[in-house]
């Protein structure tokens, strides 16, 4: 084969490949459309009672990274789409379950995993506890012990974690993870467990509100690692693979940082790139 003829060939393989890679992206993204857009609109679960991932905004529509993301896959994928907000992960949970919605933001757990299927993590929270001033506990490892009543939002990462970690404390479940703090007060029960910015802005509330309100502190450190992630009904491969590099992209591209600092949200980490990426 002569140079000219090598280089031509080259060119030519070359343009094949790209031209395959273009074409399995496409296809990709038409699956994930598929599967995503079934109903034809992108169906998408906010959970409200994580302040990290979305709030209310001043109009009363849901505001924050989850709605971000959300937003940009449906621009990216073509499809119109519908905020569902729910008030706790539990129901969220419920509802990606019963295949009412067609993504959600939740965290990352085996015994939701029997259900959902996952992206990597985009965003790492930690889970906290928060005492009275007067409180003989100081470290996390002194929580679990007889006669200690965690309380809990029920469904949560933190309801789920504790379930399986406690030993010896009672968890006590209230129906959603903004309604702790309040319980924790009005049960006078020993522990709140949480997100930790939740729980922060709690105490700063209470602490602030009247001199007859009781002190309340935060236990250092942190009594778990919760990941955040993009997740599909059971079974909707195309949707997890398309949602997984789109996931990577908004990591690696600054796109998920630029988003916590827009809404505000400090103690939030954007997570690490998945191996391989």
């Amino acid at each position: 084969m002569t140079v000219v003829s090598r280089r031509a060939f080259g060119i030519a393989a070359g343009g094949t490949l790209l031209a395959g890679c273009a074409s399995t992206g496409a296809d990709a993204r038409a699956a994930a459309i598929a599967e995503l857009g079934s109903t034809g609109t992108l169906r998408v679960a906010i959970n409200l009672g994580n302040p990290i991932l979305a709030s209310r905004g001043p109009s009363g529509e849901p505001q924050g990274v989850s709605v971000d993301l959300a937003r940009e896959a449906a621009r990216r994928l073509r499809l119109p789409i519908e905020l569902v907000a729910f008030n706790s992960a539990g129901n969220v949970v419920e509802a990606v379950k019963a295949r009412q919605v067609d993504l959600a933001f939740v965290a990352i757990d085996p015994v939701r995993a029997a259900d959902t299927d996952y992206t990597a993590p985009y965003v790492i929270i930690e889970g906290a506890y928060l005492v009275r001033d007067e409180s003989p506990l100081r470290r996390n490892d002194e929580v679990d012990r007889a006669g200690t009543r965690i309380v809990v939002g029920r469904g949560s990462a933190y309801d789920l974690y504790l379930t399986r970690a406690i030993k010896s404390a009672a968890l006590v479940r209230v129906p959603t993870s903004p309604e702790v703090t309040n319980q924790f007060i009005a049960q006078n029960l020993e522990v709140a467990a949480g997100v930790r910015q939740q729980l922060e802005a709690d105490a700063k509330r209470l602490n602030g509100s009247d001199a007859s309100a009781p002190g309340l502190r935060m236990l250092p450190g942190r009594f778990m690692v919760i990941e955040q992630a993009m997740g599909v009904p059971k079974g909707r491969t195309a949707a997890q693979g398309w949602l997984s590099s789109y996931i990577e992209e908004m990591k690696a591209s600054g796109f998920v940082a630029a988003a916590l600092k827009r809404h505000g949200i400090e103690g939030a980490s954007v997570a690490p790139a998945r191996a391989g990426s």
